[in-house]
């Protein structure tokens, strides 16, 4: 059974991962960190992760950004491996999680879903292979009005995949409507809509003479996001100081 502590229990990320661990025959919650306890959880919540005396296999963070200073030195200190959800660091958090994980293991991805990781890994064959070929690259995401930042952080993990695999030989455009030119061949197109409560839709289009190969991935519900970072905790207790990222789970 892996212990697992959740910080940020109380947040919406947080109760829903607490419900997956629920139903999930080889986690059990321990213990959970937030700002506010008001008694509804059915394990022992700490507002100080400081006074959390609680032993633990994996700590599973979805805060907020000033929260995870004090998160990366309690594990550090309690040898505790941690899946590092929490988006939104500044540069000097960013050291601090590369420090940390000289000394504890650390899981830091741009996106949990274990889909899009899958994805992650397969476009990198499929620009291999399709862009030599001289198949134009675009990425089209999808997301709810109230999202603020565009494009989508998994839009350009997408894009840096691809590009990774081309040797960086590509650049990325955002906007055509000041261009009167036709489309340079190394270019990834990366357009962005906002609407309604679109949880998450992204496509990456390989457009060749005559067909087209469409990679697909719809989020539903904010769910996948938790179900990731549960097999995350899964995978990395008990496993020694070091990054790692939802590559190294799904192999």
């Amino acid at each position: 059974m892996i212990r697992v502590i959740m910080h940020g229990c109380n947040g919406k990320m947080g109760q829903t991962i607490s419900s997956l661990i629920a139903a999930d025959e080889e986690t059990e919650l321990v213990a959970g960190i937030d700002a506010r306890d008001d008694g509804h959880n059915p394990y022992p919540v700490f507002t100080d992760i400081a006074e959390c005396n609680v032993d633990a296999d994996c700590l599973i963070d979805f805060s907020a950004a000033p929260a995870v200073d004090a998160m990366l030195a309690y594990c550090v200190d309690k040898k505790l491996p941690c899946v590092l959800c929490t988006t939104g660091l500044s540069e000097e958090q960013l050291d601090r999680v590369k420090e940390a994980a000289g000394r504890v293991a650390v899981l830091k991805s741009a996106n949990m879903s274990m889909g899009i990781n899958l994805l992650l890994k397969m476009l990198k064959e499929a620009a291999g292979v399709l862009a030599p070929a001289g198949f134009d690259i675009e990425i089209v995401e999808r997301h709810h009005n109230l999202k603020l930042d565009a494009p989508s952080g998994t839009a350009l993990a997408l894009a840096d995949s691809i590009n990774d695999e081309l040797n960086g030989a590509y650049d990325y455009v955002y906007d055509r409507s000041s261009r009167r030119e036709k489309r340079p061949k190394k270019e990834i197109g990366i357009s962005a809509v906002r609407g309604g409560t679109i949880v998450g839709d992204h496509d990456v289009i390989f457009a060749g003479a005559d067909e087209v190969i469409t990679f697909s991935h719809t989020a539903y519900s904010k769910a996948v996001f938790g179900k990731g970072a549960v097999q995350a905790a899964k995978f990395l207790a008990g496993k020694p100081a070091g990054m790692y990222d939802m590559a190294d789970v799904i192999g």
